[in-house]
């Protein structure tokens, strides 16, 4: 059997768990493969908001086995957080259906205290980090000084743990960045949390899978945050430390690329991005104020207000080419009700060239936005069930991008709850 992709195809908060949630009942085994704590998942349903940040989003359905793989990191006091949180509904045993790949690996606090003296160091320049730890653990597993939460077996991982955490300690007083904290209490919260991560099941995922998919299971990766925060191909320095693009399943969780079958794409009908860096559609008037309010665009794992802005179909083909996107979902199709018309940035002017590809660089002095207008559409879309009641304006509005994108938009989500969904 192949494994389905899902990943987002901005700068992330697009609405990914929703749909995870939507879909888990056509799936055996729900998969994260990248990022940490840094994510911000959030699902409702029976009138009530649920916010994940390392749990796959499959964790709310009986049917569904849910894998954190090898790319994820994880903060074992978050995630132990999230278990608490889990343990406020009936029935849900989370213990026999959630299970953590060996090879994952562990945010330690000194990594979060790290993340803090690095932003703070950089005064003007910040990128704009969740200051959840995320870089500096990458940047462990590639300077191949990581603790995997395999090592948790091993008799001398708290050797290891102290090793790191000196290392950490040293290089946090170079960066001279004056920021105070309690490491006895941060320390002893860690290893409580530890106690508890260790009573969960780790496994060898990537042998895990195989079977799985030898045996016939439906499996679906759940990627988090978006094509233009990847490391590689997001708009760099401002991008998150892991390969969010469907690339990154592979390494994220051992899948060979040959094993890879739909690649769902979901973006927003508008677009948004949470902390610094290039924005060509970014509006800073009553429009970019109204998607921000009607949309509630605030970060699920931060609270900080996310930066609106137009459609920008330069960078959302880019990211469905990357990532060989086979079907689209369009979230927040409700938050456009109301404009008289919209904008959609179809090609950027830079250095004098009109261009309909996504260049080197698109900060401001390099890009000016060209844009081509549609008409609107009034109506209220949250209560619609069926394809044939959305308004014409926004069947044109999805018409004109499937066209342009080459690309099927077969959901259309008019809400937050996860019967707003509508299926084409």
């Amino acid at each position: 059997m192949a494994v389905d992709l899902l990943l987002g195809l901005q700068w992330g908060d697009e609405g990914k768990g929703k749909i995870v949630d939507v879909l888990t009942k056509d799936y055996d085994i729900i998969a994260r493969f990248q990022g940490g704590p840094n994510a911000g998942h959030t699902l409702e349903f029976d009138g009530i908001k649920h916010v994940l940040h390392t749990i796959p989003s499959g964790i709310f359905h009986d049917n569904a086995m849910n894998v954190i793989g090898n790319g994820v990191v994880i903060d074992p006091v978050i995630f132990k957080r999230e278990l608490d949180n889990l343990k406020k509904f009936e029935g849900l045993d989370y213990k026999s259906k959630l299970i953590i790949s060996r090879k994952a690996h562990l945010i330690l606090p000194t990594h979060r205290l790290l993340d803090a003296a690095s932003e703070a160091s950089k005064g003007k320049a910040k990128i704009g980090s969740t200051l959840k730890g995320i870089g500096p653990t990458y940047m462990d597993k590639t300077g191949r000084n990581g603790i995997r939460v395999g090592d948790l077996e091993l008799a001398d991982w708290k050797e290891r743990y102290t090793t790191l955490r000196d290392k950490h300690l040293t290089m946090i007083d170079y960066y001279d960045a004056k920021i105070e904290f309690d490491l006895a209490e941060l320390e002893t919260e860690f290893f409580a949390a530890i106690t508890v991560l260790k009573s969960l099941t780790f496994i060898d995922s990537e042998e895990y899978l195989y079977q799985a998919q030898k045996s016939g299971k439906t499996i679906l990766a759940e990627g988090a945050q978006g094509s233009l925060l990847d490391i590689d191909f997001g708009t760099y320095p401002y991008v998150t430390s892991s390969n969010t693009t469907a690339a990154g399943a592979c390494t994220g969780l051992g899948v060979a690329p040959n094993q890879i079958g739909e690649v769902f794409g979901i973006f927003k009908a508008y677009t948004t991005r949470v902390g610094s860096g290039p924005f060509p559609t970014e509006l800073f008037d009553e429009d970019g104020e109204t998607m921000g309010r009607v949309g509630n665009e605030f970060g699920a794992t931060t609270g900080r207000p996310r930066r609106c802005g137009w459609l920008d179909l330069v960078a959302l083909k880019y990211a469905v080419r990357v990532n060989g996107v086979t079907q689209l979902m369009m979230m927040k199709g409700d938050v456009l009700s109301g404009f008289k018309s919209l904008k959609i940035c179809t090609a950027y002017k830079y250095k004098g060239q009109e261009i309909d590809h996504l260049p080197y660089n698109i900060e401001p002095e390099n890009v000016e936005v060209v844009y081509t207008e549609m008409a609107g559409w009034s109506e209220d879309l949250t209560g619609m069930t069926e394809a044939s009641q959305l308004p014409k304006e926004l069947n044109d509005y999805i018409d004109y991008l499937e066209k342009e994108l080459e690309t099927p938009i077969k959901i259309v989500s008019v809400g937050p709850d996860r019967t707003q969904t509508i299926h084409r």
